[in-house]
């Protein structure tokens, strides 16, 4: 399913039979519906960033619903497509956090590639319909995702947007890892929390302290090649 180690992590529910189940439920959406993202994208934040890799994780709700937008990375968008108002608060903080300019990229894979799970707890939806893929059951995989990610003995730092996400925070019980929590970057609650909350710097912060190598989150130098 992913080509990486998360398939011998996730091998227990790639042949449970309710996964099975699941999937040809998902299989039916794709074919009767227009379903985002592409299906070769569902599991893309699981196949760039290896179980193995994983020093934070960003939890998101479910993909963006229009045309183009989604590729199976919480909060990213496919490049070409202009940056969504949440993201757009993301780049906002960035800069306030660690005086890192604004993109006009919206495709977060550099993150993704340095160890940064950018995990959706739903991974399709509907087009133009948010949510709909809400309860169908792609957060029993998740959850067990991230009950997964915190069994690891290297410290992970989890941000938490939003109460959507923090509803995880009772999933992560290891003291080794760092929580960090804050409003939705949302226009709608953005400030009420989020600004100024420095979550990029307190991330890197720890993983300094845990002897691990800090996310450079300025993928503007990418962007230049």
């Amino acid at each position: 399913m992913i080509g990486n180690d998360w398939d011998e992590k996730l091998n227990i529910i790639w042949e449970s039979k309710g996964f099975q189940k699941f999937w040809q439920i998902v299989e039916q959406e794709y074919q009767t519906k227009t379903i985002f993202p592409p299906k070769n994208y569902i599991f893309n934040a699981l196949k760039l960033t290896p179980y193995k890799d994983v020093k934070v994780v960003i939890v998101g709700q479910d993909p963006y619903h229009g045309e183009k937008e989604a590729h199976g990375l919480s909060f990213s968008v496919q490049e070409g497509i202009k940056v969504p108002p949440s993201l757009q608060n993301i780049y906002k903080e960035l800069e306030s956090d660690l005086n890192i300019p604004r993109r006009n990229s919206g495709d977060l894979t550099g993150w993704a590639k340095q160890g940064v799970l950018l995990l959706n707890a739903v991974l399709t939806v509907v087009k133009d319909t948010p949510a709909s893929h809400r309860n169908l059951g792609w957060e029993r995989l998740t959850d067990y995702i991230i009950k997964l990610l915190n069994e690891k003995e290297e410290p992970i730092v989890f941000i938490l947007w939003g109460n959507f996400a923090k509803a995880k925070k009772s999933l992560i019980t290891n003291p080794k890892h760092l929580i960090i929590t804050s409003a939705h970057p949302s226009p709608f609650s953005a400030n009420y929390g989020f600004f100024g909350s420095k979550p990029f710097s307190k991330t890197n912060e720890f993983l300094v302290q845990n002897h691990q190598t800090p996310i450079d989150w300025d993928l503007n130098k990418q962007d230049q090649k």
